[in-house]
């Protein structure tokens, strides 16, 4: 049966266009369910026996949400006790075009068989489509659509013993309509509360409008929210600017708004005070407009977090008046653009990690939460079971923040675990950065090769057999997915022939399917201490594409003729086989290359690569390159707990350096190499400048010291980076290009068709890509792909040369590295406390690396260890504290403190808050009156740098 409709548009160019539509009903779509005996269908979703112990309904039943349930009830029919649900067609396209994360979260249950989901298409079966009538609006429509359907099922269904179906919406309209057409409808926060065996259900409710409305306080907060068509006009006329909202992990009364897409080059907007903030939260999309240059402020130098009573609703007056005094506005230095949020374009939330504030109020319900994320706000949230949840880690989300809350409202979602146990701590973290960490689906795994594997003589085809060459590979102790290996042979002409062979793991993942989706989603392996989350399945990563020694494995090799002098005379590129002759670590190659009794050839190459490694590096160093630094842990783990034993800085050696060098000159050459190929599409990495104000920090941290540093190039700043030394004072310069580090801006993946400019400012090279990492880097993949068929050993695909797609690729990945470095931080910050543990106070030598207006941040560089000691006097001491932004420093009573001053500190763990454990240090030298060691406690942090090799 065939409906169409039939209309006129006109074009752009003036003229008018016919346009029909056809849409084909059918009568042989059939209803799913076993207890039918109508429909000739081959298979059945729907169980027979579709029973859930419930009050309301004690028969067997079928359940059919609405779109609103399904939208905003996502978490409850995510619970298994959840089952035999008909998802109409109405619904399930309502659902994708207003929401593709939940679109998403109810495809995955559609397909998971035991679950009993079931899709029907009603919009295409003759008796459920219905037309759109004349004045009805498209929700109305669609409202009645499902009525229709469920009619359609109840009439279909209609034996004593065949299940009924029960509509469930908690739109009053429709339910009323529903009755009057004699339907089976409940409220979905009805038919939850009415279930015998799971009455936890009822926490992950989201709030109805009527929850929030009992919720609501009398008093307004918050400004309203402009309407999408103001903001939309504002934006357009220029008196609105729409960016990304970034609450402070600092400061929860401040925050800045990026205005553009690529943070990079975007400018920011500063806003500060709860009403200018106005409900917005961490990463929403967000309408700001700007205050009168007058009302500008300076960034706050407070360390302030919302640490209060769990106020269960309103703050006064007072409360407020006395949080906006904490805000710093600053002098006329350091202003920013300064503005207020009028309102939000798309909310960015998702499920929040983090513990329950137990309400002080006896048989209350209603209690806070304090996500694990100081960017985020606390939320309120109903729940009977607070008594369980307390001591453990849960996720909480967000149902809507009205204007006069002083927190938004929430819901109870799922219990992770006992806070403080390590396996839910790396469950927090993996889930708070977004690090995809499920095991790897069977359709990934069928793509797997089928065990036991070798190569074959087919796979050797194209391939230039290099088995026969003094192959090593140099990686950390313990590593398991070797990416790269080298060789380095004298010729007979006196020149050197130098090679980086890389994985071959585009030979095992081939472009589109299910393996290279789920490597391109994940888009990098995460490292955390002890543990790693593989971006490809541990067959791949650490066996048939690890470059393991005396195993034969395929690899992309990229090979150099260089003379003594470490120029690069000839280049070229192949796909390879190698058999690695050893599997060494820094250490033991450094061992090798230093033992003058050793001369075999394994020795030789090393000592070929290290000679030739030196050269490039000073060459690198002279044009520019920077030599930074920040210091990493290393730590050493129990063999039966798993935890931390030893806490120690890492010790670089010149084999580190050594294998970078050559990294970095094959992502050098084969950047080269696809870009001159594929001008439009080649996947490149640059590092932007930082803009000047980026080093104001450092210029007035060396100024302190009367060291003068040029920031005007990179080569201006690595030359007086290594000119800057404090006589008496051998550690200066390494603090001073730790604090280098952090002025640097991230660097990122590109699509060179989409962007003019490919340098990259702390490698001094004017082009670079990824291409030694393909088993741990997604990005490295492509390029592999580019090389290949920019040399002839393999084919293109349509995606590979769609710069729009690789662009929208390159977004994936940067986020995928960022949230990786995140992670690794917060796996360190967690292990370090579990070192600190069982230690007691230790008495330890730091650094004041910043100051602020009542704190100092203190480096430890024995642990890599950085603090923050606090002065603002939680006890209410009173101290005479006086900060200076010009020339940073802070004068705590008479002692002034100044970027870089020797320190002495306790350090110890501080688990009373077990939500945020953190290294409490306490200062004991210099020894200030009125400074007591209970006041001076700080969050951790270890900050690691941005290598780019």
């Amino acid at each position: 049966m065939l409906k169409s409709k039939t209309f006129v548009k006109k074009t752009r160019g003036g003229r008018v266009m016919k346009i029909v539509r056809e849409h084909y009903l059918r009568d042989d779509i059939w209803c799913g369910s076993e207890a039918c005996d109508q429909c000739r269908q081959e298979s059945t979703v729907l169980q027979r026996e579709a029973c859930i112990e419930s009050n309301l309904c004690s028969f067997s039943h079928y359940l059919v949400p609405d779109t609103n349930v399904v939208l905003h009830q996502i978490d409850v029919l995510e619970d298994p006790v959840i089952c035999n649900v008909v998802i109409l067609q109405t619904v399930l396209q309502e659902v994708r075009h207003r929401s593709a994360p939940v679109y998403k979260r109810l495809k995955d249950l559609i397909h998971e068989e035991e679950r009993h989901f079931y899709t029907f298409t009603n919009e295409h079966h003759r008796e459920t489509f219905i037309e759109r009538e004349p004045g009805e609006s498209a929700n109305d429509r669609n409202d009645r659509a499902i009525r229709v359907a469920a009619k359609w099922y109840s009439e279909h269904l209609a034996k004593p013993d065949d299940p009924k179906l029960v509509l469930l919406t908690n739109d009053v309209a429709n339910k009323q309509k529903a009755q009057e057409s004699g339907l089976l409808v409940y409220k979905f926060e009805e038919y939850v509360k009415g279930l015998i065996a799971n009455p936890e259900l009822v926490d992950r409710l989201a709030l109805s409008n009527d929850d929030k409305n009992d919720i609501a306080s009398s008093r307004v907060l918050f400004p309203e929210h402009l309407p999408l068509s103001r903001i939309q006009a504002g934006i357009k006329s220029g008196s609105f600017l729409q960016g990304t909202f970034k609450a402070s992990r600092d400061n929860y009364l401040e925050a800045k708004v990026f205005i553009q897409k690529d943070e990079e080059d975007g400018t920011e907007v500063l806003i500060q005070g709860l009403q200018h903030l106005n409900r917005a939260v961490h990463q929403d999309v967000v309408a700001v407009q700007l205050l009168p240059r007058s009302q500008w402020a300076a960034p706050s130098s407070v360390m302030l977090q919302d640490v209060g009573s769990a106020k269960d609703d309103t703050t006064t007056e007072e409360e407020e008046q006395e949080e906006d005094a904490l805000i710093s506005c600053g002098g006329d230095v350091d202003r920013k653009p300064t503005g207020k949020i009028v309102g939000i374009i798309k909310r960015n939330w998702r499920p929040f990690c983090g513990m329950l504030n137990i309400s002080q109020i006896k048989e209350s319900t209603r209690h806070l939460f304090t996500p694990a994320d100081r960017c985020i706000p606390r939320i309120r949230i109903e729940t009977r079971q607070a008594s369980t949840l307390a001591g453990q880690r849960i996720m909480v989300a967000i149902d809507g923040w009205p204007k006069d809350s002083r927190y938004p409202n929430g819901h109870f979602v799922r219990t992770l675990g006992v806070a403080g146990e390590k396996e839910t701590e790396e469950e927090v973290l993996l889930l708070e950065h977004d690090v995809p960490h499920q095991a790897f689906s069977q359709a990934v795994l069928s793509f797997l090769p089928k065990m036991p594997w070798s190569i074959k003589p087919e796979d050797i085809v194209g391939r230039e057999d290099l088995r026969h060459l003094t192959v090593c590979s140099v990686d950390p102790p313990g590593c398991t997915d070797i990416d790269d290996a080298l060789h380095c042979r004298e010729l007979a002409n006196g020149n050197f022939e130098v090679g980086v062979h890389i994985a071959d793991v585009t030979h095992f993942i081939r472009p589109g399917n299910a393996l290279d989706k789920e490597a391109a989603n994940r888009g990098t392996t995460v490292y955390l201490c002890g543990k790693r989350i593989d971006m490809v399945p541990e067959l791949l990563s650490s066996n048939l594409c690890s470059l393991r020694s005396n195993v034969d494995r395929l690899s992309f090799s990229s090979i150099w003729e260089m003379n003594q002098k470490a120029e690069v005379v000839k280049t070229r590129f192949t796909k390879s086989v190698i058999n690695s002759k050893a599997s060494l670590t820094y250490a033991e190659a450094q061992m090798r290359i230093d033992d003058t009794g050793k001369n075999d050839d394994i020795t030789k190459s090393l000592r070929g690569l290290n000679k030739l490694a030196k050269i490039l590096k000073k060459r690198r160093i002279e044009k520019g390159a920077l030599t930074l630094s920040s210091l990493e842990v290393r730590f050493h783990m129990d063999s039966e707990t798993h935890d931390p034993i030893e806490l120690q800085t890492k010790e670089l050696m010149e084999t580190n350096s050594m294998v970078e060098e050559f990294m970095l000159l094959a992502n050098i050459s084969v950047a080269q190499k696809i870009y001159d190929e594929f001008a439009e599409c080649a996947l490149l990495r640059k590092h932007p400048a930082p803009p000047p104000s980026n080093y104001d920090i450092l210029l007035k941290a060396a100024k302190s010291k009367d060291v003068l540093l040029r920031t005007d190039s990179a080569k201006a700043l690595a030359d007086s980076l290594e000119a800057a030394n404090v006589d008496g004072f051998a550690y200066f310069n390494t603090l001073l290009r730790i604090l280098a580090t952090r002025c640097m801006m991230q660097a990122v993946y590109f699509c060179s068709g989409m962007d003019n400019d490919f340098h990259h400012y702390g490698l001094a090279s004017p082009i670079y890509t990824h291409f030694t990492s393909p088993i741990r880097r997604y990005a490295d993949i492509i390029v592999h792909r580019l090389l290949a068929v920019a040399i002839g050993a393999d084919s293109t695909y349509p995606d590979l040369t769609d710069k729009h797609k690789q662009s929208a690729l390159c977004t994936n990945l940067n986020y995928r590295h960022k949230m990786s470095q995140y992670a690794q931080r917060a796996s360190v910050a967690f292990h370090t406390q579990l070192f600190f543990k069982s230690r007691g106070v230790l008495s330890e030598e730091g650094f004041v690396l910043f100051v602020r207006k009542n704190a100092i941040i203190v480096l430890i560089p024995k642990f890599g260890l950085e603090g923050t000691v606090f002065f603002d006097g939680k006890d209410k001491s009173g101290l005479n504290l006086v900060f200076d932004e010009e020339y940073p420093s802070l004068t705590v009573e008479r002692h002034t403190f100044r970027i870089f001053d020797r320190v002495k500190v306790t350090v110890s763990l501080d688990d009373s808050n077990i939500q945020h454990q953190k290294i409490r240090m306490a200062l004991t030298e210099p020894v200030i009156p009125g400074v007591s060691v209970s006041a001076t406690a700080g969050e951790t942090q270890n900050k690691k740098p941005r290598l780019d090799s």
